[in-house]
């Protein structure tokens, strides 16, 4: 059933990204899950194989588990609607606006969203300047990065210089964002449009507040909270300007809000949105959806069962000359 359903299936995972590990975690998982159901699912790594192979070898759909540029940033969502061949995920326009931090930001802010003040940086900022707009601490993160490499929490004006030097190597675009103290959550989203969803909302715990790479992926010592332990008043606040974000964008699949809660006044925050969530051991999409009953591989079927292109194939036709 599940072969005459979704056909012979790519997973897509690797990639050329900086988080290319962490993909290979994550598509390794989806891999497992899928075949273990049953369904003709195939490994493909895009960084040792052309993509037109997957036309050539007459995948039916794809399960994008790439994470970062190449494989989350539209680019890849691009030659795949070329082909026609349906994928996981966000399409072109919604999949490249999530990836950079700054323009989701501008629309986000345009559509009355929460997100913390920022500014773009250059190597010939005026540092003190952006210390006393943004106040201090502040982050500085590559624009087009996730999985916080790159990033610095600076608690001193003088700190800029090599925060941005850090964030340049991984991007030609750096931020800076107005620090958020508070409570760290996450809240995962599945479906499309009126029929989105929230799934439970995770609260995130590291130590000594640093939920940085090796915190996210090769430790035990964050906390994950799911249930949050959120009042039911807040936790359905946050799930509902999660979805907000997701919507705004133009979302439509699955993906993941993260998000702040500001100790001072309980007001919420949008960091940034995730249109191709980690599904490793560690991640929080599965633990979310655990909390909802869905084991991690009915959670791999329901996103590949929603797979599609944005773009109707065009009709035959000619040009007159």
């Amino acid at each position: 059933m599940m072969k005459q359903e979704f056909g012979k299936v790519g997973v897509l995972f690797g990639g050329r990204s900086a988080e290319r590990e962490i993909s290979i975690m994550s598509g390794t998982g989806v891999l497992s899950a899928l075949q273990s159901r049953g369904i003709d699912a195939h490994k493909f790594d895009p960084a040792e194989r052309s993509l037109a192979d997957l036309a050539s070898e007459k995948f039916d759909r794809v399960f994008i588990a790439l994470h970062g540029r190449y494989g989350e940033d539209g680019t890849l969502q691009g030659a795949l609607e070329q082909m026609g061949i349906p994928y996981t995920g966000p399409g072109v326009l919604a999949s490249s606006i999530a990836m950079d931090k700054a323009m989701t930001k501008r629309v986000w802010l345009f559509n009355g969203l929460s997100t913390p003040k920022f500014e773009m940086l250059h190597a010939q900022s005026d540092w003190q300047h952006v210390a006393n707009t943004l106040g201090l601490p502040l982050i500085v993160k590559p624009a087009h990065e996730g999985s916080t490499l790159g990033l610095t929490k600076v608690t001193d004006a003088a700190q800029l210089p090599g925060a941005y030097a850090l964030a340049a190597k991984f991007d030609s675009a750096v931020m800076a964002e107005e620090f958020i103290s508070g409570m760290e959550l996450t809240c995962p989203l599945l479906g499309v449009g009126d029929d989105a969803r929230a799934l439970p909302v995770v609260r995130i715990i590291a130590p000594d507040a640093n939920y940085d790479y090796q915190n996210k992926y090769f430790t035990n010592d964050t906390q994950y909270l799911c249930p949050s332990n959120l009042p039911p008043e807040q936790e359905k606040q946050i799930q509902e300007l999660a979805l907000a974000s997701y919507r705004t964008l133009g979302c439509r699949g699955w993906s993941r809000a993260d998000v702040m809660i500001r100790a001072t006044d309980s007001k919420p925050f949008l960091l940034e949105i995730n249109t191709s969530p980690g599904m490793t051991g560690h991640s929080l999409v599965p633990m979310a959806a655990l909390a909802a009953g869905i084991s991690y591989e009915d959670l791999c079927i329901e996103i590949l069962r929603m797979a599609q292109c944005d773009l109707q194939p065009l009709p035959d036709w000619k040009v007159s000359k």
